[in-house]
């Protein structure tokens, strides 16, 4: 399946009447608090330069007023940028004629919503099929696809409930399944499982990883929970007052973090799931002893392994299976539970 990457470039969003008009001013250092209070205009991002790759999850997150639902908006262009591009597959979408825009809407893109967003006059099997309807796809071609979709959320049999039926973790199943019967290229994910109960919240993030292995959507997931970032996203961009703090990896945001900021965010962080086994494997000193692990194994697994082997020595494996270093159990409960700052990293 064909999909796209969407990299945004030297993006600026200043909200007020006059916005064009402070852009330069803002690049000049002025910041949040005088634009507002002088000048009456509110700054919403700043400078904002994510390239999010083709197939993979990127994860916008940070707290409220960060400006991450703002940014995502961005993208389908339901709010317009001050200065800046957007681009998606190498064209401006901040520069596309309303055709252009409204197809680009109904065939690139699909979002789910915080507040599912569902009709309620609508069966879940009516509002699946809603977006097909406004493409004008015939109606049975429209219900194939919907009740394909129904069924691989794991609800069928409830096709012909109501929203009001549903608990809101089903509820949010429909409005996923209702995006992905677009069969767009783009997923956006507007801080779609921050209403759901812990338990629901999170075997919703497993229903998208597995859909997502098969799929590769490029999607675009908001969120202002850290570990809800580290489980979901391949790429992690954390925004504070509108602009970029940090961006990259999760392992590379824990072992790393840029800041303070960042260092308070990953300070209750188990390592142990997001760390991989090859950042703190040894060279091969001779032949490979103790088990294999795979490449991308994280630290907690591979220590779950090695206990339940009654190994203390293990070596680390590639996709060919061929041995690229060796590991140990104390190493890797060391590096477990040692805490990482931004003064770590200063010191480095």
């Amino acid at each position: 399946m064909a999909s796209h990457s969407i990299e945004v470039k030297n993006l600026y969003k200043i909200f007020g009447p006059r916005g064009v008009d402070f852009v330069d001013k803002v690049k000049q250092g002025m910041g949040k608090a005088e634009l507002n209070q002088t000048y009456g205009h509110v700054l919403g991002l700043k400078d904002i330069n994510i390239y999010m790759p083709a197939g993979g999850v990127t994860v916008v997150m940070g707290l409220s007023g960060s400006g991450k639902s703002t940014l995502i908006r961005h993208i389908n262009r339901l709010i317009d940028p001050t200065a800046g591009e957007v681009l998606y597959d190498g064209v401006d979408v901040c520069k596309m004629n309303e055709n252009d825009l409204r197809e680009f809407r109904r065939h690139k893109t699909a979002m789910v919503f915080q507040k599912f967003a569902l009709l309620p006059h609508r069966t879940v099997l009516e509002n699946t099929v809603y977006g097909l309807e406004i493409q004008g796809v015939p109606a049975a071609e429209s219900e194939k696809r919907a009740r394909q979709w129904i069924s691989r959320v794991g609800l069928s049999g409830f096709e012909n409930h109501y929203p009001n039926q549903l608990s809101g973790g089903m509820q949010q199943r429909v409005g996923l399944a209702r995006a992905l019967t677009n069969d767009a290229d783009i997923l956006l994910m507007d801080e779609a499982y921050s209403a759901l109960d812990p338990l629901i919240r999170v075997d919703m993030q497993t229903v998208l990883l597995d859909l997502q292995k098969e799929l590769k959507k490029t999607v675009v997931f908001i969120t202002h929970d850290l570990d809800e970032a580290l489980r979901l996203g391949d790429k992690i961009a954390i925004l504070r007052d509108g602009q970029v703090v940090q961006q990259g990896t999760g392992q590379e945001i824990v072992l790393k973090p840029a800041d303070e900021y960042i260092t308070a965010f990953v300070k209750e962080v188990n390592r142990g799931r997001v760390i991989n086994v090859e950042t703190i494997m040894s060279p091969m000193a001779g032949n490979p002893e103790g088990m294999p692990l795979a490449k991308g194994t994280v630290l907690e697994t591979a220590a779950r392994e090695m206990t339940a082997s009654n190994l203390t020595v293990a070596h680390v494996v590639d996709e060919a299976r061929r041995p690229i270093g060796a590991i140990n159990l104390a190493a890797i409960i060391s590096s477990m539970v040692t805490p990482t700052s931004h003064d770590d990293r200063a010191a480095a």
